[in-house]
C-alpha cells in the first residue's frame, strides 16, 4: 500500500525535476523495526521511486556503528538528506505532515549546490566563527 497518495505522487514529480543534482537521502532502522522507523523507511523508499536524482541507503541503527558515528546519530528513525556534502540536514521520527513539506524542500535545496539566501544574510552568516547546534522541535499543537 502507497503512503503517498496519488495526487500528491503527481505533484511531487513535478517539483523533484527541479532537482538539479543528485540527492542522497540515509535512513537509520534496526532490524526489528519500531512502527515509526518502518513508515519512515517505506516513505523514503516512496520518494526515491520519484527522481532518478534520488538514492536512498539504509543503515540498522544498532549493527551499522561506524556509520550511527559518522553522521552522530543518537535516536530512530533518523534520516539525512546529502548533497555533495552534509549540510547537516536530519530529521528525528516520521516526516510526515508539515515536516513532509521540509523534507522535499530540503532535498530540493540540497541537490542546487548552493544557497538561496540574499547576499547580505550570508555575509552575516559568514561571521559566526564557532560550530552552531540548531534543532527543530515541532507539535501539530
Amino acid at each position: 500500500m502507497s503512503l503517498i497518495q496519488e495526487k500528491d505522487r503527481k505533484q511531487l514529480i513535478t517539483i523533484l525535476k527541479a532537482l538539479k543534482n543528485e540527492v542522497k537521502i540515509i535512513t537509520f532502522t534496526q532490524e526489528f523495526e519500531c512502527g515509526f522507523c518502518k513508515i519512515t523507511r517505506e516513505l523514503l523508499q516512496e520518494i526515491k521511486t520519484l527522481s532518478g536524482n534520488i538514492s536512498l541507503e539504509v543503515y540498522d541503527f544498532v549493527k551499522d556503528t561506524d556509520v550511527v558515528k559518522q553522521y552522530v546519530i543518537d535516536k530512530i528513525p533518523a534520516t539525512i538528506v546529502l548533497g555533495d556534502r552534509d549540510y547537516g540536514i536530519r530529521f528525528y521520527g516520521v516526516p510526515a505532515g508539515y515536516e513532509f513539506t521540509s523534507l522535499i524542500e530540503d532535498i530540493v535545496d540540497a541537490s542546487r549546490r548552493e544557497p538561496t539566501l540574499q547576499k547580505d544574510i550570508l555575509t552575516e552568516l559568514a561571521k559566526v566563527d564557532q560550530p552552531v547546534h540548531i534543532q527543530v522541535l515541532i507539535s501539530p499543537t
